[in-house]
């Protein structure tokens, strides 16, 4: 008890939720209550009233189990923020308008939000005939490449969680609607490194998607371009996955480098 004592004042008060959102980030899927204080050491009472605070202000939410926690929306919707910061996007919209150049295609930048994927950023075609799904749109997981992709990036536990328990609307005649058969696709998915969308969540649409990762490997949004059928074939769209992942390494990058006035702040 007395080394519990010690580990709880060596944390500043002020400093400790910050410190579950942080172990709740690298942990990336949901957990526990006791799985986080693993790291932190804290009382059993102090790390359950942290939780409890984090998910009545909206921070975190339970999970379906009852026991294990992941980010809310006041935490999804500040990390879209921190995303979208004008020196990371510039970079990134350039990113996007040389691919959006070279595939001939519309470009997207897509980040998980709960049950859905949300496009962060575009770029579009020159075309005349084109797609519109607007900066904000919400597109299913189930459906679509960014969102098979990020199904993909799931543990099997959750995958099945996801398959079994998710409405899978036919919107063609072409969309995944077997729990069994969307889980054979993300697994699959997570074996090649890419996913399609072969007019699954529009008739005559065909899309491709590939992962953009964090420093620890893992998905954090998905880089993917579609076109109308009529212009583009599913196999001529994934004929371009390696320009695809060129570029999802390079949108990586970005979020592994410093900001150049903290590196200039930290050697003067």
């Amino acid at each position: 008890m007395a080394g519990d004592d010690g580990k709880e004042s060596a944390i500043p008060t002020n400093l400790r939720l910050l410190l579950v959102l942080e172990a709740m980030a690298e942990a990336g899927v949901p957990v526990t209550p006791t799985e986080v204080n693993q790291k932190l050491g804290l009382p059993k009472p102090t790390i359950h009233r942290l939780f409890t605070t984090l998910e009545t202000e909206g921070f975190i939410q339970r999970e379906i189990d009852g026991r294990g926690y992941s980010p809310g929306q006041r935490v999804r919707k500040m990390s879209t923020g921190i995303l979208s910061s004008l020196r990371i996007r510039t970079a990134r919209i350039a990113i996007l308008a040389q691919l959006a150049e070279e595939i001939g295609e519309t470009s997207n930048i897509s980040i998980p939000d709960r049950d859905a994927m949300v496009y962060l950023d575009r770029v579009e075609t020159k075309w005349p005939l084109r797609i519109q799904l607007s900066v904000g749109t919400r597109v299913p997981f189930y459906c679509t490449a960014g969102g098979k992709m990020y199904l993909s990036s799931l543990d099997r536990r959750h995958l099945r969680n996801y398959a079994l328990t998710a409405k899978l609307d036919p919107l063609t005649d072409k969309t995944i609607t077997d729990p069994e058969a969307l889980i054979e696709e993300a697994v699959a998915i997570r074996e090649r490194g890419y996913a399609t969308d072969d007019k699954e969540f529009m008739a005559d649409m065909v899309a491709v998607a590939v992962p953009i990762l964090d420093s620890n490997g893992r998905l954090v949004s998905t880089l993917s371009f579609h076109a109308p059928e009529l212009r583009l074939s599913i196999g001529d769209a994934i004929d371009h996955v390696d320009r695809l992942k060129q570029s999802a390494a390079r949108l990586s990058e970005l979020l592994h480098e410093p900001d150049p006035q903290e590196a200039s702040a930290q050697g003067g």
